[in-house]
Formats: structure tokens, sequence, C-alpha cells
């Protein structure tokens, strides 16, 4: 790998390390002048909306099909997947994408949060993911992490809307 690709990797993780810091430092704010309960609220609403808007451009022309709409998403994974490295199962027509890593929750880790506040941190950015699949027609769920659960980060499920 060249210096200059290596450089901009390592602008690219910053990034996103910075948006999840982002998210730390929103949540705090809006916790102090609204209380916890609502902050969430706000920021779950926030994050959703903008997962929306994101699915309008990168699904418009993928079918609402669990397996079309996963393999679109991961095909613009940054850094082709390095930075979320991930595990897909498929099953039929349903997807499971099981994240390893996230630049947003080595932030939380990194800046001292206690493991409730990252699971907390990490729920929230499932919004974002909430609002772009079920714009993209199909049915999510998700597993974000938790101390009790373990492994990884979140664990992106895709299956045909019922």
């Amino acid at each position: 790998m060249t210096e200059e690709a290596e450089r901009l990797r390592r602008e690219l993780e910053e990034a996103f390390r910075s948006r999840g810091h982002l998210y730390r430092v929103l949540l705090e704010e809006l916790e102090s002048e609204i209380g916890l309960d609502q902050a969430i609220a706000v920021m779950s609403r926030a994050l959703e909306r903008r997962g929306k808007e994101v699915a309008e451009g990168l699904f418009q022309d993928t079918l609402p099909d669990p397996l079309a709409v996963g393999d679109r998403f991961l095909s613009v994974s940054p850094d082709n997947g390095r930075l979320y490295p991930h595990e897909v199962e498929t099953n039929g027509d349903m997807m499971e994408v099981r994240v390893h890593r996230c630049p947003l929750k080595d932030s939380w880790s990194a800046s001292g949060l206690s493991p409730e506040r990252i699971a907390l941190l990490c729920k929230l950015a499932g919004s974002f993911d909430k609002g772009l699949f079920e714009a993209a027609g199909v049915a999510f769920s998700n597993q974000t992490w938790s101390q009790e659960r373990g492994g990884g980060c979140c664990w992106i499920k895709l299956e045909q809307c019922q």
C-alpha cells in the first residue's frame, strides 16, 4: 500500500471516529437540556430520518429484496469493507450482516465511556440503519452491541416485508 493510500485510510477512519464523537457530544448536550429520555427520542428520530434520506439515493435502482439491498449496502462499505469488517450469512431471502468492528464504537470506548453508555450510543446509531433499510422496502431488525451480548458491533438482519 502506498503512503498516500495509507494516509487516506487513516483520515477516513478519523472522520468516522469524529462522527462517533459528534453523536456522544450531541447526546450529552441534549440530555443536559431536555433529559435523557427526550434526548434519546430526538436523536433517534433525527438519525432515522437521515437514514431515509440516504436510502433515496443509495437504493433508487434496487428492488426491495433483502439480498439485493444488502448487497448494495455492502458494495459501498467504506474502504471496501475494511472500515466495518463483517461477515454475511444468507438463508433463502434473508441476509444477516454481523459487523465485527465499528469506528463509532471505537471512539466511544476511547473516550472512557461506560459499557452502558456505549450500548446506548450503539442503539442510537442503529436508528440510522433502521431508516435506511426500511426506506429500501425490506424488514429490518438489529442487535446493537451490549456488554452482555459481547461480540463485535451491530448485527443487522434484512428480510422480506410481510
